[in-house]
């Protein structure tokens, strides 16, 4: 014998309001998501040009102790030179017409002694006992010093990307960040 057994299944799968919800919360979590990576472009470019800075700052001292003449870094709008300091602040078509030798150390544009600065970037220049930010304009130029004997100028550093920045006190004895802070918006 057999039973004929009736079953009520209801039809299965998702609600319409089950599925905006989902979408909903996968775009909040997108959002987020992409506001995050922006963010963190913003910082990781800063950070590296912080580190480049940092890194010209290191051979700048160290290639003074060894010449035993002084260098500096050339802070102009857009790129950081680093070059004697008896040639820092220097319009560069007067120094390149002066020029005996084409490969001199009076004048270095090679890529290792400079950094061009990414678009957007800027660097603006706090000296020792000083409260004022210096900005690097047009026809501004601010010099940072290295001493043959190993010693740097003390100064903090701030670059800007639209509203974030990075702040870096630089020890002067070592030419190292000894201090630094992030805001990235």
């Amino acid at each position: 014998m057999i039973s004929a057994v009736r079953t009520n299944k209801a039809p299965t799968g998702f609600t319409l309001i089950e599925i905006v919800m989902v979408l909903a919360i996968a775009a909040i979590v997108m959002g987020g998501a992409v506001g995050m990576m922006v963010y963190s472009s913003d910082e990781r470019t800063l950070r590296n040009t912080s580190g480049d800075v940092e890194l010209l700052a290191k051979r700048a001292r160290t290639t003074a102790i060894l010449n035993q003449t002084p260098y500096a870094l050339e802070f102009r709008e857009g790129v950081v030179r680093l070059l004697p300091l008896a040639n820092a602040g220097l319009d560069r078509r007067k120094i390149s017409k002066n020029l005996v030798e084409p490969d001199s150390e009076d004048v270095v544009l090679d890529s290792s002694r400079q950094i061009h600065l990414e678009n957007g970037v800027k660097i603006f220049v706090r000296r020792w006992n000083s409260a004022e930010w210096l900005s690097t304009l047009k026809e501004v130029v601010h010099v940072w010093r290295f001493d043959p004997d190993g010693l740097c100028e003390p100064i903090t550093l701030r670059f800007t990307l639209d509203k974030s920045w990075v702040e870096d006190t630089y020890h002067p004895l070592t030419a190292t960040i000894s201090e630094s802070s992030l805001e990235a918006r």
